[in-house]
């Protein structure tokens, strides 16, 4: 085992112990108290480290923690870690399902995604802030609580540190089975469509009405013929709700329409295309709205070469890196739109995301750990 790993793991009971806190705090997306609980339970350790640490507050979502570590008067560019705090799960899901360890499993509510990699973040900062010593780069962390529900009231700071920065690491889960980074994610669209008809008696007057229903179960089955997977492009009407009574021609119907591209060309394209619906039945009505909120994380040079470093330091650990993509977005995708270099992934080993069986390897916790310590001293 490299030396530095094995000084990781030697933290093992501290480490898991804090992962413990973050993951029996509850903090979903929609609960602002709750989830700036665990923000500042995350910005007491900086503080610990030496960091200067700020909270960005706004309706609509917890505080967000800024924590900065740099040299006195050091204006170069830094590096950048983006976390997210906020989880899918329900206030009380921890009292369900408390954090456990069994084996190399530790399992828990957001313990995949991902708490488990702010804990990675906090152990690799105390690796490279030597005897309190600040960085020889400046080195930010981002840890924001409304990743889960689009990122809309931290996306301004995290575009704008982002410019500020020479590379963007994010602690996002690692892809499964072989806890490969990411180098590529598709861009994420939502769109939300509504028919209108007409009601009338289904039994007296049928032939007068015009179904909103109907023209939605129209606009559905063309809404999923746009799925294109050799353009790695997706289409899925997730929601749909509409009409009142089983006896009544229903007037109104509603989808929640979820969009993935590759491209931002083919996001422009598609988003064309559905805000361009037109009715099926004659005399009914379509509106959409929305559009592509987050764009893909397209696979560039420049982030092949931050791939490449890691993939290097990891060869230096011991450790088989490897790179892959996702469906999924996350912060790293407007990171990376602004031509910032980003690396993503780098956060837990596991699997489950957004499930109840999700989980972390301990051991990998350590390994990925000390990787990450590695790009924050080398980059």
């Amino acid at each position: 085992m490299h030396p530095l790993i094995e000084r990781v793991n030697a933290r093992r009971d501290q480490m898991l112990e804090f992962l413990e806190i973050l993951v029996n705090t509850d903090s979903p997306s929609t609960e602002p108290e709750l989830s700036s609980v665990v923000s500042h339970i995350v910005g007491d350790r900086c503080e610990d480290l030496g960091a200067e640490v700020e909270y960005i507050s706004q309706s609509g979502a917890g505080d967000h923690m800024k924590a900065v570590w740099r040299r006195d008067g050091d204006e170069t560019e830094g590096l950048l870690i983006l976390c997210h705090l906020d989880t899918v799960w329900p206030a009380g899901e921890t009292d369900q399902r408390p954090f456990r360890v069994e084996g190399d499993r530790a399992t828990g509510p957001g313990v995949h995604d991902m708490k488990g990699g702010v804990a990675q973040v906090i152990y690799a900062l105390e690796e490279v802030l030597v005897d309190g010593e600040p960085p020889s780069r400046p080195i930010t962390l981002l840890c924001n609580t409304d990743e889960e529900i689009g990122s809309r009231t931290s996306r301004e700071a995290i575009e704008s540190l982002a410019l500020q920065s020479r590379a963007v690491l994010v602690l996002e889960p690692s892809v499964p089975p072989e806890g490969s980074l990411k180098t590529f994610r598709k861009g994420v669209g939502g769109f939300d469509v509504k028919a209108t008809g007409r009601a009338t008696h289904a039994g007296a007057d049928h032939q007068a009405g015009v179904s909103a229903v109907e023209e939605m179960a129209r606009q559905i089955q063309y809404l999923h013929s746009l799925t294109d997977y050799e353009r790695g492009t997706t289409v899925n009407v997730g929601v749909v709700q509409g009409g009142s009574r089983s006896n009544v021609v229903a007037a109104e119907c509603s989808a929640e329409v979820d969009v993935r591209v590759t491209s931002m060309e083919e996001g422009r394209r598609i988003e064309q295309v559905i805000r361009g619906l037109e009715p099926f039945l004659e005399e009914a009505k379509i509106q959409v709205s929305g559009g592509v909120e987050r764009p893909p994380m397209e696979r560039t040079e420049a982030i092949v070469e931050l791939f490449r470093i890691a993939r290097g330091l990891g060869d230096e650990l011991g450790l088989n890196i490897t790179e892959a993509g996702t469906g999924g977005g996350s912060d790293g995708n407007f990171t990376a739109a602004l031509g910032v270099p980003t690396l993503d992934g780098l956060g837990a080993v596991g699997a489950g995301g957004h499930a109840l069986d999700e989980w972390v390897s301990v051991s990998a916790m350590f390994e990925r750990t000390a990787l990450l310590a590695r790009l924050l001293q080398e980059l």
